[in-house]
């Protein structure tokens, strides 16, 4: 068997190494400083020092590590000057890579760090394929790039050689640390993980480092093998959570902690793709009791839980890395380690010794016993007879107190220093003693000690007791450690971390770890005399103490109850780094620190406040904004950046929300659902949303609930826009219908309908953010469009040539941006590509037969025909993307749905049967059947013909259907009831009411509130809410404003004024969740001379809105 070593850490931060055939901890004297853990390989160990940086210490061995850079330098023939440095413009760098891509001069190789050296100067290879070349060792082609020869001819037009330079890995055997290649991580490592030597034998040497952050981040150390043992980059990996600790196998087997307890396994782990794909999510071996440390190995898994106890997870391979069920184990521990072959270290919770499992086979990979391995340390004291010889002489007749005998011999005594006389003088109180040592028979038994009978016992006696068999009594219970040093020799060493990944044992190795001469070490002591004590002894001992220690307590409270606190509240405190869009003239990103402050007060109120701290002028400034006042956090739909916004009713009144952009999407929504639980503590929000939530959706397809008070539209003073809180539910839609009695139904982009399930959170929203019943997977499709557009010219006819104030040749819809068919990425790293482009013949306007669009100019009205007057074309690209989520969504099959209206019950409304109505993606008219607030997915569809297609409906609180055809035809279906549920169709008349006139509002805004369609909303009560396309007075485009009517009465229903929200980004919203019965009107009569009643009054309340954009 090799010799190998064994790592560990104490909880000084030394680092310690046990070598497979040695017999004591030999200490790391080259560490220049303390460590926190380390992860060990074969030929290196990795280590997280105290100053936060990653530390390499390579083993040395015969062969050095040498690694050969190379250059090319390129020439070219020409007439005069034969061949020379002088190339062409469309030619490779004079100095550069193989490819001829890359400009590498000789000057421009640097050292990666100064754990290398170079070995010589650059020097030419004079070698080709392994034969010698003539002198300069060129080689010839007729042109870059080419099949290079070592002979010259006639047609060899350019030349290149080959300039050699080695560097050699010089900090072997010595900790050395890690370059960070001119980037800064984000945060310190906690945690770190090697493993993946068995994934592929080629590169050499190749491993595979994991990494935790501080923020719960993991991180891939990419290009480490055998010639790079520093590794090239990190990179970072996408997570479900926040991560606390992570461990890699030999093989392809990853597994994490998350910070709520669950665990994670990284799966897709390949020869080609040693970071793996994708998470999978294992639960907690108990329910009750989350993980807080795993170790895995080839074929295992063992978990430690946060009460210490050890578990093994069962059926774990390659083909199944997640396994199959837990199996507890015996033992605490407070770390785990699984290194080669399986075999299994760990530290104890008991006494932080490093135990070993014994028994660790191919066929029982849970092994059979944990066993503590009891060797030295290196430059642990000897034990001296002589010493404990002169000790136990001396006596209490030497006058020595307790402390000068600490001092003089080691805290446990061997048996053969005692004198078994009767009449011997026993030792002070302070130094502890076996059984055996007390003067008593061997077969003495152990009784249950009372410690205030033994302090009173001590009180009367002093220091030095006369009863032999006091003195053993009271050993026990004052027994304590020596303090003059405590990292002593003769003590027993504490162990914080271990390491068995470079560790080559199996089952057969003879292993001279637990048959140490120290035997009558401090755990051997404490070990044989809790052995003597029987189990119910133990039992009662400990139920003694802890009443004890209650009524001291409950005494110690009550006499200061009168007192107040002197700490009324806790103060938590996240930090992080973003940009943030400047509020001034120039307009930019700026990076800043961001920081989230809570705290909570002494009846349990949760309160807090965000900090954006930047530079003005090298002056350090910040702002803030209260928790209790963000009235929404939204994401921003952006190509270039991971945004969200932040609103307040100050900046909803300014229409400059706070705009932050993080590094990556797991960031941003990281912060997101931090700041939304945050948000909702200081409200006291908690569960999923009220009936009379109002329901929202952005142009992402994000959705937002408001539960606005019962007085939103309270007389004379409505609640305002700007101070209604949204919160975001998991799930994704393009379309959401609610109403008063808890009946909501959504629309994705695919035209799939959804109904809610009653859960809360889903999507990033983890742990108490998030629900752990009714949340399920919910998938969409949506297209992404671009438009190849062309310009006529009479040589060659239309061609992607256009003039120098055209429009990109591939653009999006509105020609401002350059999109082509490779820089086209989906919208967010969410979505993924489901098909490739293909074009799109159902635009508006028509096509002709090669899906083409003529006009006059860009931009102009386009038609799928071409007439003599058409100088440019268009034609629109499609390609399908696909988001996978989850939240409290099911699915509504089969039949694909355009738009969905839902009868808008009052709160108090007794109605069974619950009335919903659709259109079909085809136009068809659906009334849903047996829709009840117990089962809002309802029973079946009842097809109502029509003679057209529709394309919107909608239902008023009077069972009064309303829907309007495609060619801009009113239709109205009265008589409906549970009864009688489709009615008979009357056309109103035709009012040409196009998709934009109605969903936006506009001028039409008094005809089109009759319509309750996808962007106007009109309930019970009289309220009326559009999304604007433009606010008045906005910094910048606003479209997608939430905007409430005003004022809305039976005798004025146009109202007074719009009053401005939330605005940029929204698409949709419903308020039939929060309608009310409307108040009645009595109507004067003819006759009547008197006044008649005047209308309630409504305070004029215009809030200008805020902007993030679409």
């Amino acid at each position: 068997m090799p010799v190998s070593l064994l790592w560990a850490v104490d909880v000084y931060g030394r680092v310690y190494g046990l070598s497979t055939a040695g017999q004591q901890w030999d200490q790391c004297r080259d560490a220049q400083m303390e460590f926190k853990r380390v992860t060990a390989a074969q030929q290196c160990c990795w280590g997280i020092a105290c100053d936060n940086n990653i530390y390499l210490n390579v083993h040395a061995s015969d062969l050095s590590i040498r690694y050969q850079e190379e250059t090319y330098e390129n020439q070219r023939w020409n007439p005069v000057d034969g061949f020379s440095e002088r190339l062409l413009p469309s030619d490779r760098w004079q100095w550069s890579d193989v490819t001829g891509l890359q400009h590498q001069p000789l000057d421009s190789f640097q050292l990666p760090s100064s754990s290398w050296e170079w070995e010589g100067d650059w020097y030419v290879d004079e070698n080709f394929e392994g034969e010698p070349t003539e002198k300069g060792g060129w080689t010839y082609a007729i042109d870059f790039p080419a099949t290079y020869t070592k002979d010259k001819k006639w047609n060899s037009c350019v030349r290149r050689r080959r300039w050699l330079r080695y560097r050699k890995y010089k900090a072997m055997d010595t900790w050395a640390k890690i370059p960070s290649q001119h980037t800064t991580l984000p945060d310190p490592f906690s945690d770190i993980s090697c493993g993946g030597w068995e994934i592929s034998e080629e590169p050499r040497g190749r491993l595979c480092l994991w990494a935790v952050s501080l923020q719960g981040k993991v991180w891939f150390r990419e290009g480490i093998y055998h010639h790079n043992p520093e590794g090239a980059s990190w990179e970072e990996v996408l997570l479900p959570g926040e991560v606390v600790q992570i461990s890699c196998g030999p093989a392809d087997l990853v597994w994490a902690v998350l910070w709520e307890g669950q665990l994670i396994v990284r799966e897709g782990i390949s020869r080609d793709c040693p970071k793996g794909a994708s998470w999978a999510i294992v639960e907690s071996p108990s329910s009750d009791v989350g993980a807080t440390h795993v170790a895995v190995g080839n074929n295992v898994v063992w978990v430690v839980t946060k009460d210490n106890k050890v578990w093994f997870r069962r059926g774990v391979n390659s083909h199944n890395p997640c396994g199959s069920g837990w199996i507890s184990m015996v033992g605490e521990m407070i770390m785990i380690n699984v290194g080669q072959n399986d075999q299994v270290w760990a530290i104890s919770s008991e006494d932080r010794a490093v135990y070993f499992r014994q028994g660790v086979t191919s066929s029982e990979l849970s092994g059979k016993t944990w066993k503590a391995i009891t060797v030295p340390r290196d430059g642990d004291r000897s034990h001296s007879s002589a010493n404990l010889e002169k000790g136990s002489a001396d006596g209490p007749e030497s006058g020595k107190t307790s402390r000068d005998v600490g001092k003089a011999t080691p805290t446990v005594l061997e048996e053969d220093t005692i004198s078994h006389e009767g009449d011997a003088k026993a030792p002070c109180a302070g130094v502890a003693l076996s059984p055996s040592q007390s003067g008593s028979p061997l077969d003495t038994q152990w009784s249950n000690v009372d410690l205030e009978e033994a302090q009173s016992q001590q009180a009367q006696t002093g220091a030095v007791l006369d009863s032999a068999d006091t003195c053993s009594l009271s050993s026990v219970a004052t027994y304590t450690l020596a303090m003059e040093d405590p990292y002593g020799g003769d003590e027993h060493p504490l162990w914080a971390w271990v390491s068995g990944g470079g560790c080559s044992v199996d089952s057969h190795s003879q292993l001279s770890w637990f048959n140490s001469v120290n035997t009558a070490s401090l755990v051997q002591s404490v070990l044989s005399m809790s052995l003597s004590v029987s189990p119910a002894q133990t039992a009662a001992w400990r139920k003694q103490i802890f009443e004890q220690l209650s009524e001291r307590t409950r005494r110690e409270i009550d006499n200061f109850k009168h007192y107040e606190q002197a700490i009324e509240q806790s103060v938590w405190v996240k930090k992080g780094s973003m940009q943030w869009w400047r509020d001034w003239k120039p307009h930019k990103w700026i990076d800043v620190h961001f920081a989230l402050e809570q705290f909570s007060g002494p009846e349990g109120n949760k309160d807090g406040i965000l900090f954006i701290y930047y530079n003005y002028y090298e002056e350090k400034k910040y702002l803030h904004a209260f928790i209790n006042e963000v009235t929404i956090l939204v994401p921003v739909l952006n190509d270039s950046k991971h945004t969200f916004a932040i609103y307040t009713p100050e900046r909803t009144k300014q229409r400059w929300p706070i705009r932050l952009a993080a590094a990556t999407e797991l960031e941003m929504h990281d912060w997101l659902a931090l700041l939304s639980v945050s948000c909702c503590d200081s409200r006291g929000i908690q569960g999923p949303p009220a009936k009379q939530a109002i329901w929202s959706i952005t142009c992402k397809g994000d959705i937002f609930v408001s539960e606005p008070s019962p007085g939103l539209e309270a007389v004379p003073y409505p609640t305002p826009c700007d101070q209604m809180f949204w919160r975001q539910v998991g799930g994704h839609l393009h379309i959401v219908e609610c109403n008063s009695v808890g009946i909501v139904w959504g629309i994705g982009f695919d035209h799939t309908a959804w109904i809610y399930t009653g859960g809360y959170g889903g999507g990033f929203f983890q742990g108490l953010a998030s629900s752990t019943d009714n949340i399920y997977t919910q998938t969409d499709v949506k297209s992404v469009y671009i438009y190849e557009n062309q310009r006529w010219n009479p040589v060659t006819g239309y061609t992607n040539r256009g003039l120098p104030t055209d429009r990109y040749m591939w653009s999006d819809a509105s020609g401002l941006h350059e999109c082509t068919k490779a820089n086209t990425k989906p919208p967010s790293p969410q979505w993924t590509w489901v098909s490739e482009w293909a074009i799109d013949y159902s635009v508006s306007g028509g096509t002709d037969r090669e899906g083409w669009q003529y006009a006059a100019d860009f931009p102009a009205s386009y038609h799928g025909y071409k007439t003599m007057k058409d100088f440019v074309r268009r034609r629109r690209w499609a390609r399908k993307c696909k988001l996978t989520t989850t939240g409290p969504w099911q699915e509504v099959p089969p039949i694909a749905l355009s738009d969905v209206t839902i009868l808008p019950c009052a709160a108090q409304s007794t109605v069974d049967m619950v009335p919903v109505w659709a259109i079909s993606n085809k136009g068809d008219v659906l009334c849903r059947l047996g829709v009840t607030a117990l089962t809002p997915a309802g029973s079946s569809w009842l097809h109502v013909g029509t003679d057209q297609p529709f394309k919107s409906i909608s239902i008023g609180a009077a069972s009064q259907v309303w829907a309007i055809a495609r060619d801009g035809s009113a239709f109205y279906r009265g008589s409906v009831s549970p009864q009688n549920p489709a009615g008979p169709l009357d056309q109103v008349g035709h009012y040409d009411f196009t998709s934009h006139i109605y969903r936006h509002g506009g001028n039409t805004y008094h005809t089109a509130c009759l319509f309750v369609g996808d962007f106007v909303a009109f309930v019970l009560g009289l309220q009326v809410w559009i999304i604007a396309d433009k606010v008045q007075g906005s910094h910048s485009l606003s479209c997608g404003t939430v905007c409430h009517r005003l004022a809305v009465q039976p005798m004025q229903p146009k109202g007074q004024s719009w009053d401005y929200g939330i605005g940029g980004g929204w698409d949709h919203i419903t308020v039939r969740g929060n309608s009310v019965e409307p108040p009645h009107i009595r109507f004067p009569s003819l006759t009547d001379t008197s006044s008649p009643r005047s209308l309630l009054e409504v305070r004029n309340t215009e809030v200008d809105s805020s902007t993030s954009g679409c």
